[in-house]
């Protein structure tokens, strides 16, 4: 695996310099080692609102698992998910955290995040439906419980999950947080991590509430900020916001940094395995497309020649990458079998 990957960049060094210093594409980082576990759904009706799976030996081209059918059968809650995130624990084992959901109920009828563990990535256990009008007071109208996603907390020993939430009350969703040692129960009541209410236009004056949702934060090794992406609503890119304190504030003005002409939702950020090179997928969710971009300083972003990576034949909505040894690529391909 590691002489193709390398056999590979070599033989497109011409096509990625001539793109890099005409085309203004970024140079694609050659993966060091192990490979890439893609996590997604596919759409909008109940039987594409299911987990899908699909891997990777470079980083940028994927190919789909078990005929890109469902991986998972969902047994609790709505049996339909959207918004799949995928982690590897500190335990060892892997964890899976989404929206549970049925678009065809309205985007406005949510109100539990579900989740899923693995210990081999091939058998998935200990469904959990987590509600969070559970909590009562001003979550007992909860209208929107979106795109969870959890990081690793080293001062308090837990995963700090967060997602976009809204209630009946307040309907312009912001992202919330809370405590988790299991992906079972919250050991701490949410609380907010960063929202636009109140924000104060600079231009014209005006106080408006601007939803954000799908949070992706990424821990940035350089100088010690993290850095925290969502959909930027008022021109549907991709912004950021960072803070030197996992849990805030976030009190910086937005950066729009994704660059893609359509509009865009679901960003997932990926470190290109032994290099200090991240990519930047995300959903032009009105284009049935998948729109890549590429970092090193997590504020600096080039586009991705599309004939680089190839994610669109999956037909993926948002999802998220982890990376995965090669003993564990080869099992998932014993297990499910792999398109050609």
């Amino acid at each position: 695996m590691t002489f193709l990957r390398y056999l590979t960049a070599f033989v497109m060094i011409g096509f990625n310099l001539f793109n890099y210093l005409f085309n203004d594409y970024a140079y694609p980082a050659v993966s060091r080692e192990g490979a890439y576990l893609f996590c997604y759904f596919v759409g909008n009706s109940p039987e594409e609102q299911t987990i899908h799976l699909a891997v990777s030996t470079d980083g940028y081209n994927f190919k789909a698992l078990n005929g890109n059918q469902p991986i998972i059968k969902q047994e609790l809650g709505e049996k339909c998910c959207r918004d799949p995130y995928i982690l590897k624990g500190q335990d060892g084992c892997y964890y899976i955290i989404a929206t549970d959901m049925d678009a065809e109920k309205g985007w406005t009828s949510n109100h539990c995040l579900v989740t899923w563990k693995s210990e081999d990535l091939i058998n998935w256990t200990d469904e959990t439906i987590i509600d969070i009008r559970d909590f009562g007071g001003e979550f007992a109208g909860t209208n929107r419980a979106w795109a969870p996603q959890a990081i690793w907390d080293e001062e308090v020993q837990m995963y700090m999950v967060y997602w976009a939430h809204s209630t009946w009350e307040n309907d312009t969703a912001g992202h919330y947080y809370a405590y988790t040692k299991d992906f079972k129960t919250f050991e701490t009541e949410p609380k907010v991590l960063y929202g636009r209410w109140g924000d104060v236009n600079t231009v014209t004056g005006e106080v408006q509430d601007i939803q954000c949702i799908d949070g992706d934060i990424i821990y940035n090794e350089k100088d010690g900020y993290y850095y925290l992406y969502f959909k930027h609503d008022e021109d549907q890119k991709i912004a950021y916001v960072k803070s030197k304190n996992l849990t805030g504030p976030y009190d910086t003005e937005p950066v729009v940094c994704s660059l893609g002409y359509w509009g865009v939702e679901g960003s997932s950020m990926y470190r290109i395995t032994g290099t200090d090179a991240w990519m930047m997928v995300m959903d032009e969710y009105g284009e049935g497309h998948f729109f890549a971009q590429m970092t090193r300083d997590f504020e600096n972003f080039r586009k991705v020649n599309r004939k680089v990576y190839s994610m669109d034949h999956l037909s993926p909505r948002h999802g998220s990458i982890v990376a995965i040894s090669e003993e564990e690529y080869c099992r998932l391909v014993n297990a499910y079998g792999v398109e050609k």
